[in-house]
């Protein structure tokens, strides 16, 4: 027989027939924890599987049989449970365990995860040991759309400064000596209640976002990031809202990123059992997240907790204490949860507790895509099948629609299905079986969204319209139109971004940029790269637009900088479109953009020319100094043709004779003495007939 012994975590061998005890040492998985082992159990090859009580995780000791006081123990996660106050275990001796295999690529244990993205593979082979987590500083966004222009403009305001919180200069945070028991005010503040020294880190920094004042329903806000070897081990954003509880949870936000729910369960924390989440973030790292708010009651004497899945259940109109609180370990969020609660009890006694239980069903990971969403749904309970409700909006100046659908789950534990949606920019919905707590999702793609800060800019006209045309297969689509006008003495510009968040995207498989375009005067586009911090820098181009709708492909070599070398989009946020007053005086500007999107295909270049009769080509487009004109003539022997380029007004400014070869021809021509601006080019020979094209010189 085998038991762990709480406190010392050490492993002990029994043999039931002399009553002799072994002492074989501490697991080594286990080490510095404090929980209770309730719950052990085996299987028919030997591993020995661990359940702690408080936070439901399952840890395993490969062959326990074999492990003497001289051996290495070899011991690792296994799996992730829910909390219990009283369990104990067993099983059939004989019945197998499916064993994630971390090298295999297949799911060996059927629970959605494939080789190191199981937690059972943490550090075995070349997965490697779960990494940190985010800074509190990237966190706290709203988890609706109410606000989400505003959110916008923060990202956006971000990107354009290329701001980036700098943990290594960021202000040290020391343990206060107040005295909270002896408080004679009974005055408070958010730091009062976020813990230092209690997960043994470094130290402490100071990561509170302010900005966040301006766009949530936050009137307070205070963040800490825990360091330990110079990285984040965990955070906690705490915030003051006084009209609710505050509108965003991590769990909800962050699976439109790209995360993806790994288990929803339950934590013991002061006897009592409060949602934890465990998230795994694009970048491969781990989270483990919980959230709770707190409120007075009992005329200020007392603070009541509450903790939700569903913001919709907090109480609403009265002054919250949210704590929203994050780890790279589920011992360290255990330990930072349960000394704020100490914390608040403190300042006033903690008077009771409203907690809600973790959803049965909910979605492990989602993406919007092209007019549906593809979901794969986790379903714990085997239910048959769930409601889907949803708000949503197709652009983001459009209103909200609404819509009800059930899903068949069919009893499975995974499903990945597809939710058609029909074009949107938002959607938030709830999914459930109408007995258990349900999950609530929200989604959105990356926003359009306008910059108009200079004081001498009025916005006239602003509205976001879908996409008539299908993208091709191969493209990188830029969704929804953008129409734009307004009055300015300096400039205005429109933005979108590429994810919802601003988060860089690598666009390196791609060559030119391609959209259709009208309006007045020049046009300014802006590629802007996370890695480039000086705005001035960013990579740029120009076209000129006319009143009537152009077709646009600007090759990337097209993009110039201050910066030596070629344009490189391997971490492209944000485009940028921009209007200026040329002469500082007030004018009124407009930009219509539609059909926006990145493409591999036809790009001409000296090998790659259309070969489409009576059509003409120039590359590249506009032209800096030098162009190549392209041509096919199906003629079978040599013939003469003109070149004539017109500007504008009409008026021939540069004409040209060759002698045209049957098949594919090129013409070079240069800028010479021409002027920044728009000009036709028109081929004509006595035998052949070719479509005029639109040049434009930078």
């Amino acid at each position: 027989m085998y038991a762990v012994e709480k406190n010392t975590n050490i492993l002990y061998r029994i043999n039931p027939t002399t009553s002799a005890v072994e002492t074989l040492g501490e697991v080594p998985i286990l080490a510095g924890l404090n929980y209770t082992y309730g719950a052990v159990y085996f299987d028919g090859d030997g591993r020995f599987y661990i359940s702690a009580n408080q936070t439901g995780t399952v840890y395993v000791i490969q062959s326990v049989q074999d492990v003497t006081t001289t051996s290495s123990m070899d011991s690792n996660l296994f799996a992730f449970g829910p909390s219990s106050a009283s369990n104990d275990g067993a099983r059939c001796p004989t019945a197998p365990v499916a064993q994630e295999i971390c090298d295999n690529g297949i799911d060996d244990d059927g629970d959605g995860l494939i080789d190191c993205e199981d937690p059972s593979c943490s550090g075995f082979g070349s997965c490697e040991e779960i990494a940190a987590p985010t800074t509190a500083n990237d966190g706290g966004l709203e988890s609706n759309g109410r606000l989400s222009e505003s959110i916008n403009k923060r990202n956006f305001n971000r990107a354009k400064k290329s701001y980036k919180f700098d943990q290594k200069s960021a202000r040290r945070i020391t343990k206060s000596n107040v005295d909270y028991a002896n408080r004679t005010d009974n005055s408070f503040q958010l730091q009062d209640f976020v813990p230092l020294t209690s997960i043994n880190e470094d130290y402490a920094i100071d990561s509170t976002p302010t900005d966040l004042l301006n766009i949530t329903n936050a009137t307070e806000v205070y963040a800490v990031d825990y360091m330990r070897n110079d990285a984040s081990i965990a955070s906690i954003l705490a915030l003051k809202t006084e009209n609710g509880v505050y509108e965003h949870t991590k769990y909800i936000c962050d699976r439109l990123l790209g995360a993806e729910l790994i288990s929803v369960s339950t934590i013991d924390i002061n006897d009592q059992a409060f949602i934890k989440s465990i998230i795994k973030n694009a970048d491969g790292s781990y989270e483990y997240v919980l959230s709770l708010s707190a409120k007075v009651v009992n005329n200020d004497t007392n603070f009541a907790v509450e903790s939700h899945w569903n913001l919709d259940v907090y109480e609403t109109e009265v002054t919250f204490y949210n704590f929203q609180i994050w780890s790279d370990s589920i011992d360290d969020l255990y330990s930072l949860t349960q000394e704020v609660l100490n914390l608040l009890d403190v300042v006033k006694p903690i008077s009771g507790y409203d907690l809600s239980t973790p959803p049965t069903v909910f979605v492990r990971k989602g993406k919007y895509n092209n007019g549906a969403l593809d979901l794969q749904i986790i379903n714990t309970n085997a239910t048959e099948n769930i409601t889907f409700d949803s708000g949503f909006r197709e652009t983001e100046t459009s209103d909200f629609n609404y819509t009800s659908s059930n899903l068949d789950l069919n009893e499975n534990y995974i499903t990945d299905i597809q939710v058609p949606t029909g074009k949107l920019f938002d959607v938030g919905f709830r999914i459930g079986d109408g007995i258990h707590t349900p999950d609530d999702l929200f989604m959105s793609d990356g926003p359009w969204g306008i910059d108009d800060s200079q004081a001498s800019t009025v916005v006239t006209n602003y509205a976001i319209s879908p996409n008539t045309n299908d993208f091709d297969a191969a493209d990188f689509p830029i969704e929804r139109n953008l129409s734009l006008s307004a009055t300015t003495s300096t400039y205005f510009a429109a933005y979108r971004a590429l994810t919802p968040r601003f988060k860089a995207v690598d666009l390196t498989d791609y060559n030119s940029f391609k959209l259709q375009a009208k309006g007045t005067g020049d046009l300014e586009i802006t590629f802007v790269k996370q890695s480039i911090t000086n705005w001035e820098e960013q990579y740029k181009t120009n076209i000129t637009l006319t009143e009537n709708f152009q077709n646009f492909e600007i090759l990337f070599s097209e993009f110039r900088s201050s910066l030596s070398g070629n344009l490189v989009l391997d971490d492209m946020v944000t485009i940028v479109f921009t209007m200026v007053s040329e002469d500082g005086s007030r004018t009124t500007k407009e930009m219509h953009v539609q059909d926006v999107r990145f493409s591999i295909g036809n790009t001409l270049s000296v090998n790659n020319v259309e070969s489409e009769t009576n059509v003409l080509a120039v590359y590249p487009n506009p032209m800096v100094t030098n162009a190549n004109i392209h041509f096919t003539t199906t003629q079978t022997q040599t013939e003469t043709v003109n070149i004539t380029i017109y500007n504008q007004i009409g008026k021939v400014v540069y004409t040209t004779t060759v002698k045209a070869q049957p098949g594919k021809n090129q013409i070079a021509i240069s800028r010479q003495h021409l002027s920044t601006g728009l000009y036709i080019c028109k081929l004509s020979s006595t035998q052949s007939h070719y479509n005029p094209l639109k040049l434009l010189v930078k």
